[in-house]
């Protein structure tokens, strides 16, 4: 038997803060990483790996002016938000060859 717990959180003003910063670097770094991607399918490239997107989209983004908020945050949410894109694309490619339904 699987036991399930059920939790609330009330973060103060500056955890709100703070969370909300971290939800938008993942997002950003989801879209630009996206992105690229969508045009490398385009182009008939294949799609980066892992490694590759987090050395443009995290490493090099962040010692850009543009994009060096993205230092305020914990790397791991960011590399995490690239391993979901990356499962995004093995769901989608393996349902439309029939390995998975959907």
């Amino acid at each position: 038997m699987k036991a399930r717990y059920k939790y609330r959180c009330y973060p103060n003003l500056i955890q709100q803060i703070q969370l909300a910063k971290l939800f938008g670097c993942v997002r950003v770094v989801w879209n630009d990483s996206l992105t690229h991607c969508i045009q490398e399918f385009k182009a008939n490239n294949k799609k980066p790996s892992n490694t590759e997107l987090q050395k443009v989209f995290i490493t090099q983004a962040k010692k850009t002016i543009e994009r060096a908020w993205l230092t305020e945050v914990s790397v791991v949410p960011l590399q995490q938000s690239l391993n979901d894109l990356h499962q995004v694309y093995q769901n989608f490619f393996n349902s439309v060859t029939g390995k998975r339904k959907g």
